[in-house]
């Protein structure tokens, strides 16, 4: 645990590891060892074992202080519960490796707020662990996006992806199909509008052209299949419109999928989803494992793989950990960006 000299001037790189069970540990150590400046927040005896596992050497293991000062080291900042054996069984998450993950969460975020120039990138989580744990409000636990929204005292949060040429938000998120249509307001597809043109113009973009999807099959069909597009998506659409200018062109509604076959062409350099999976489905089809999940609208930066837990091939050494490569070259460039 010997310390070098002088600190790093790069973004710092938070990354709370996700499930014990899972393939975040293997994943998160696997690329902190090509990434400088990244800290794992997790218990320090299973990031050992990971870095075993993916035959990094446990000498570059160091404890955190608040600074990273070698770059060739991985930084561990150890929190949560002492996991057991039985708790860290591969695909058998339990209430303690629950409140494990959970406890990851809260701590990096703390870690992020507690300077500037930090990001927080998120491992995968389960979220039935973490919402049967047993800790105080997580029974409401329903992703990350809308936890850090509430632990950043955020008035709201705006999930998006990027991967290469195809860039989405969410209008609506972790939220049963059939809520979708009364969950869908003016204000939310505006809000989704925005802070996409946000992201894009983060990511170099100027004057961004992006298109709105619409929530019914053909934008509705003049009504004959639904008006939601008529009392929700249209006065999204005029509303960020008038909030972002000149600065980016809106399209819509289109039916998504045309939105999204041209945006993976490159005609559009956005595209605004109303639901989980209309968004989910074509990136994942074009990018799965290379999209970067990227959460809007909180006063911090963070990033997330785009893949779950994994738990069929967990802890046997497998796992791609290119996501999370892209994941945190993605959370550095954000943050150099502000």
């Amino acid at each position: 645990m010997a310390r070098s000299a002088a600190p790093t001037k790069t973004a710092l790189l938070v990354v709370s590891v996700g499930c014990p069970c899972g393939i975040g540990p293997e994943v998160s150590l696997r690329a902190a060892a090509t990434v400088s400046g990244t800290v794992l927040v997790g218990d320090w005896d299973m990031l050992r074992e990971a870095a075993e596992l993916v035959k990094v050497s446990a000498k570059r293991l160091r404890v955190f202080d608040g600074e990273c000062r070698d770059p060739r080291a991985i930084y561990v900042h150890s929190v949560g519960p002492k996991l057991l054996a039985r708790d860290r069984r591969p695909g058998k998450p339990n209430a303690a490796s629950g409140a494990a993950q959970l406890a990851y969460i809260n701590e990096a975020y703390r870690l992020v707020k507690a300077a500037p120039r930090r990001a927080l990138v998120t491992g995968p989580v389960s979220k039935a662990a973490i919402a049967h744990s047993g800790v105080p409000g997580a029974g409401h636990f329903l992703g990350h996006t809308e936890w850090l929204r509430d632990l950043d005292h955020a008035p709201l949060s705006v999930m998006c992806f990027a991967a290469g040429p195809l860039v989405t938000s969410l209008v609506t998120t972790h939220l049963p199909i059939s809520k979708v249509p009364k969950a869908l307001t003016p204000l939310g597809v505006s809000d989704s509008a925005f802070y996409l043109a946000e992201l894009l113009m983060a990511l170099g973009k100027k004057r961004p052209k992006i298109a709105i999807c619409s929530l019914n099959p053909h934008a509705g069909e003049s009504e004959l299949l639904g008006q939601e597009e008529r009392t929700a998506i249209v006065p999204g659409i005029r509303s960020a419109a008038k909030r972002l200018g000149r600065r980016a062109e809106l399209l819509g509604p289109l039916g998504a999928e045309t939105a999204f076959r041209k945006a993976a062409a490159g005609v559009y350099q956005g595209v605004v989803a109303m639901y989980h999976d209309q968004a989910t489905i074509p990136m994942k089809l074009v990018a799965f494992g290379d999209a970067v999940n990227v959460t809007m609208g909180l006063s911090i930066v963070r990033t997330s793989v785009d893949h779950g837990t994994a738990y069929d091939i967990a802890w046997t050494g497998v796992a791609d950990a290119g996501g999370m490569r892209s994941a945190l070259e993605l959370g550095r460039r954000l943050v150099s960006s502000r």
